[in-house]
């Protein structure tokens, strides 16, 4: 029997980088999700390689779960396509999906941890949010750092590279991401955001 299949959906997770597709923003800030991602499979034996759902994905396991790891080719604001044409396919809910995504509120590396919420002022969220008519998803926001001034152009800031002092502080947190995916799958949201948060 396969390892997934259309029937199955209430048994597996939607686990969902966001980023932009393009060679060109590899190790941007707002490509934090897809670094996340790729670590995750990386250490959980996952070969994101597929094509599907407007995406790259890979299925495999993660302790006692199914997982499906995805990174939508979209590009950021459209990114909810992506995750809507999974969980059609699959048949999974809103509850069962993880999204990895970056957040200029936190410092480099600092993560926020929620179980459901409003997109604040993510446009991956927000597209995500308006394709599923859910915000009831759980989400790992990963610290990007703030724009360095208040009148500083958003979009040059997220698209911008991270120092290498940056860059080593979120890889420090990648086994905390997956660790933490972990804990949400096993029902333990709480005491993720206790332990990881902040």
């Amino acid at each position: 029997m396969a390892l997934f299949s259309r029937n199955q959906g209430a048994s597996e997770w939607l686990i969902c980088g966001l980023g932009n597709p393009e060679p060109r923003y590899d190790g941007t800030r707002h490509n934090a999700g897809f670094a996340a991602i790729d670590a995750m499979a990386e250490q959980w034996g996952i070969r994101i390689i597929k094509s599907k759902f407007k995406g790259l994905y890979g299925t495999g396991t993660a302790g006692n779960h199914k997982v499906i790891l995805l990174k939508p080719i979209t590009y950021m604001n459209l990114s909810g396509e992506a995750v809507r044409a999974a969980c059609d396919f699959y048949k999974i809910p809103p509850e069962r999906v993880i999204v990895l995504c970056d957040d200029i509120t936190q410092a480099p590396g600092k993560l926020r941890i929620r179980k459901q919420g409003s997109a604040g002022g993510h446009n991956g969220l927000k597209s995500i949010i308006a394709q599923l008519s859910s915000q009831e998803f759980p989400r790992i926001r990963i610290g990007i750092g703030e724009k360095p001034s208040p009148d500083a152009d958003l979009a040059n800031w997220v698209l911008g590279h991270f120092t290498p002092d940056e860059k080593k502080a979120i890889e420090a947190r990648h086994k905390d991401i997956a660790e933490a995916a972990c804990m949400i799958m096993d029902n333990q949201s709480d005491k993720a955001m206790s332990r990881f948060n902040g």
